[in-house]
């Protein structure tokens, strides 16, 4: 009708595919229908401290353990391309359980500029897959990840946005079981506008954190 078309992608590895794209593109086409769920109400991201801000406030309480202060300096030495504020960061961390489901505001470090959409969207699919499986074990304190992949990831882009301008990133898991996990996404812009959405189902392995044996 030449107003959609959908393009197919297949990566190869060592003679064998490794990741099967399809992504769906559309002409602009203006609708009476239209309509979103509403922005979850949080603390602005100016209010918030970032994921490195947070450590350094932890690595500072004299009561801290050496193996707390060894894990906390590896995340520190990761070098990730996007700032992350949580809106509530023990829960993000998994230092307190809770339900499957977390906030955090995001954006990518540097400008990037507004004529730049296919690499705002590139930064989204980043993001999109950032924390999203891992929402699965927020009630799961006392287990932690002993083998996890992604086995299908599907993203949505609904307006334009700027990548490079806070986002708020709402995640939360519907259902685990079998040793798998189901997550959804919702990436909204500072005004309010739902900027995309994303799902995603993976392979959960846990054991015990203070223990080897497999759940």
């Amino acid at each position: 009708g030449r107003s959609f078309t959908v393009r197919s992608v297949k990566a190869i590895q060592h003679g064998q595919p490794i990741l099967i794209c399809q992504a769906s593109f559309q002409v602009l086409q203006p609708s009476p229908l239209q309509h979103q769920f509403p922005m979850p109400v949080v603390p602005q991201p100016e209010n918030l401290l970032t994921i490195e801000e947070l450590i350094q406030r932890y690595l500072s309480k004299p009561d801290l353990t050496e193996n707390a202060k060894e894990g906390l300096n590896k995340l520190l030495a990761n070098e990730v391309p996007i700032e992350i504020k949580p809106v509530s960061p023990a829960h993000f961390h998994r230092y307190a359980p809770g339900e499957p489901r977390r906030l955090f505001w995001a954006r990518a470090r540097g400008y990037i500029g507004e004529d730049n959409m296919k690499l705002h969207c590139c930064v989204a699919a980043y993001v999109s897959d950032f924390a999203l499986l891992g929402t699965v074990l927020l009630p799961y304190s006392k287990y932690k990840a002993q083998f996890t992949a992604s086995l299908d990831h599907a993203m949505w882009f609904h307006s334009t946005f700027r990548s490079d301008e806070w986002m708020l990133y709402e995640c939360e898991s519907p259902w685990a079981g079998s040793s798998r996990g189901l997550a959804h996404g919702r990436l909204w812009r500072k005004d309010g506008v739902l900027a995309a959405t994303c799902s995603q189902e993976g392979v959960l392995r846990v054991k015990p954190v203070n223990g080897t044996s497999k759940l």
